[in-house]
């Protein structure tokens, strides 16, 4: 694959997954591997462009008046050092794949089968308690599996009916650049593998994040918010489950 066109499917990539609030690290991984890159440059390449793609992101999400500290806190306060934890635990090779590939499938489910009616009221901020042990668990979760952690939190709130669809969207783009940011800082002794094409690929994701961000701010109807999120659910682990 050329520099040219890898840096297209990169930006392509930030653009489907900042319009559901996630930052993209699982498709990025994937077009990293089908290039070839080694798994020790895969990883920090990949926070990287997570962290770029999701502090774009909220940034969007905080201008448009989506974003409250209430909102976004509980979930954040024990989810940064949950995922530390999560990364010091490591799953056997064999159910690394399929243990990640069931979790995405059953995150698809309540996204799918969710409704949305244009009249709903908005809810109020999430439950304080329920939020803070919510943060921590899939922080530990994603620690584990090194995806990123707004992939599931995202259908739990909708399924819980705490927030609507891009209030979710919002909450779930700062946990994934707080998550991302940990992880990036666990993994410092990678850093001097960083690929020399990275730059490139910074622009690239820049470029797809912030439009991928300005359709979810205002430009893409709910429905497809929420119908988009489970695709890339339901792609993701599928992906996991064939190559398990």
């Amino acid at each position: 694959m050329s520099g040219y066109l890898f840096a297209a499917a990169i930006a392509l990539v930030a653009a489907l997954y900042s319009a559901v609030g996630q930052a993209g690290g699982t498709g990025y991984v994937a077009l990293m591997s089908l290039a070839g890159f080694a798994p020790a440059i895969m990883k920090p390449s990949a926070l990287a462009l997570n962290i770029l793609v999701s502090a774009i992101g909220t940034a969007r999400f905080a201008k448009a008046g989506m974003l409250t500290w209430r909102s976004c806190y509980p979930f954040a306060v024990l989810g940064a050092p949950f995922s530390v934890f999560g990364g010091a635990t490591h799953l056997d090779p064999s159910l690394y794949r399929p243990v990640v590939g069931v979790l995405m499938m059953a995150a698809a489910v309540p996204t799918l089968r969710g409704r949305y009616r244009p009249d709903d009221p908005i809810p109020h901020d999430p439950p304080f308690l329920p939020a803070l042990i919510t943060g921590a668990g899939i922080g530990f979760a994603s620690g584990v599996t090194g995806v990123g952690g707004g992939i599931f939190l995202a259908p739990l709130i909708l399924a819980m009916r705490w927030v609507q669809v891009r209030q979710a969207a919002a909450i779930s783009v700062v946990f994934n650049l707080l998550n991302s940011c940990a992880a990036l800082m666990g993994s410092w002794a990678t850093l001097s593998l960083l690929p020399s094409e990275l730059p490139m690929w910074l622009l690239a994701v820049a470029a797809g994040g912030f439009a991928g961000s300005w359709l979810a701010v205002q430009h893409l109807p709910v429905l497809i918010l929420r119908w988009l999120l489970t695709a890339l659910l339901v792609v993701a682990g599928l992906r996991m489950l064939i190559a398990a």
